[in-house]
Formats: C-alpha cells, structure tokens, sequence
C-alpha cells in the first residue's frame, strides 16, 4: 500500500529541512505522496515542487492558515495555486503582522534578562520568514534554555511570560483566500479546538457554509476515538477526509514524516479523492 503525509513544514515557516530535504526524506522512506503546508508561507512549494519532479515524488502545493478563534484555528489549503495575486496579498498581510509581533516578544524576553536582539532572530532564521521558533532557537545559542521546546514550555507559548497573541485573519477570511486561490480548504488537527462534540458540530456547520472542504481526520495528536468522531463528522457533513503528521524536523523531534508518534499509515486514495474534488473545482 502507499503512504502520504498531507501535514509538513519546511524552513519555509518553522520546520528544520529545507523543501529539498523534505522531499528527498519522503523518498527515502517510501512515501508516494506529500504536501507542503507551511504556516502563513508559499516560499517552499516551488523548490519541493520541482525536487518532487526530479525524484519522482509527488507533491502537492498547500498552506495552512492561522485564523482567529478562542484557541487559534488553522486551515489547509491543498492544490492551491500558490502564485496567486490574491493569495499573497493576503500572506502578505499575515507576514505585516508577524513582524509587528516577533519585536514584541524580544522586548518581553529582554525585559525578562535574556540579552537577545531582533538582529539575531533573523539570523536563525536564515532569510526565511520570522517565528518564535528562531526566536527559540536564539535563546538556546545562548544558553538560556537546553531545547527549543523548553523555550516554548517556559517562555514563549500561549499563558507564558514572552507570549503575545498573533493577529489573523478570521476562519472566513482563511477560506475565503484558499478558495480564491483555486484551492481545497481542510480544518486542520481539531482536537486543538478543544471543542465537546456538539459544539465542533455546530462550528464545522458554519465552516460549510463559508466553503470549508475537508477536516484532517488522521492526525499524530488523534486518539482512536477522536479519529472516529472527525470520521462521522466528515460523514455527516459530506467532507473530504485528510492527515498527516504535521512534521517539522528536530523542532517536533518525536514526530516522523509520514509516522507520527508512529501511530500513522495514511493511505494514498485520500490524495485520489482530495484530487479529483480539486479537479471537479476547476472545471
């Protein structure tokens, strides 16, 4: 049977492997398909794309989308065409307000005691677009902290001293541009939603009705019950059915491309299904 990951980062947004890497380990260990979903970000697809063409992998073009919620939403977009006016106005936007935000928290952390400057962030970060993960990365050059996840655990996550919230689009606004961009919008990894069943019922309701196209079923973080309630809710709402790993290199350290926590085996009609209801847009 052949394997997909619809959920992984690049160096794009947050992820340790740069499009080409992540491509060539999707070959490596026997994948027949992935997608890459940066947070916020399209500047890895076109390298994945054509690493993809070269290794005989195939790859398909996606985003995922922060949007405004009570704990923060993230839409999937797959097949969209990432060269989009549209599109990029609307990243473009999401990028403006990432830069307002990363100088906020490194004012935050050096009224903590940490001595780190913007300027190294954006050396972490290499050129791509600035996250907390470079910030992370910074303090642990420092000696701050021993991890990047303790960077998160003591200082930069949702509740912690350095955190301050992200502005976003609305979950309309998120679709509204997947779909204006010719592509598929999924919700992404619901159990992070923190909804009881009725209440994710009602959301995903509204959801369909701003053109929301999918739910990630299978997912690292998914029990088996959660899978089977996403499962009857994609029923139910007559969704397509996505998942993946949401990898991203030693940043999630314990979660494999393709694996997971090792609990994952996504089978390849998913991609058959999610592109022929791309092609069914299109046409």
């Amino acid at each position: 049977m052949s394997y997909i990951d619809l959920h992984t980062h690049t160096t794009a947004s947050d992820g340790t492997l740069t499009p080409r890497e992540l491509v060539s380990l999707a070959v490596e260990i026997g994948l027949s398909a992935i997608a890459i979903t940066d947070h916020d970000t399209v500047g890895g697809v076109e390298e994945a794309l054509s690493e993809g063409r070269k290794l005989g992998l195939e790859v398909i073009p996606g985003i995922e989308i922060s949007a405004e919620f009570e704990r923060e939403m993230h839409i999937l977009g797959y097949y969209i065409d990432y060269c989009s006016p549209i599109l990029q106005e609307s990243l473009q936007r999401l990028q403006e307000f990432r830069k307002r935000r990363n100088p906020q928290i490194v004012e935050k952390l050096r009224q903590l005691g940490f001595l780190i400057t913007i300027e190294e962030v954006e050396r972490e970060a290499g050129g791509e677009i600035i996250g907390r993960p470079h910030i992370a990365k910074a303090l642990v050059r420092k000696g701050y902290v021993k991890s990047i996840q303790e960077a998160f655990e003591y200082y930069l996550s949702d509740g912690k001293p350095a955190y301050i919230k992200k502005e976003k689009l609305t979950p309309q606004e998120a679709i509204q541009t997947i779909l204006t961009a010719g592509g598929l919008p999924v919700l992404a990894h619901p159990k992070y939603l923190a909804l009881n069943q009725d209440r994710l019922g009602k959301l995903i309701d509204q959801l369909v009705q701003w053109g929301l196209k999918g739910i990630e079923v299978y997912y690292s973080a998914h029990s088996v019950g959660e899978t089977r309630r996403y499962l009857a809710l994609a029923k139910k709402y007559e969704l397509l059915v996505s998942g993946g790993s949401d990898f991203h290199g030693i940043n999630k350290p314990d979660i494999r491309l393709g694996r997971g926590f090792g609990n994952l085996n996504i089978s390849y009609d998913l991609v058959e299904k999610i592109k022929n209801a791309s092609k069914k847009a299109d046409s």
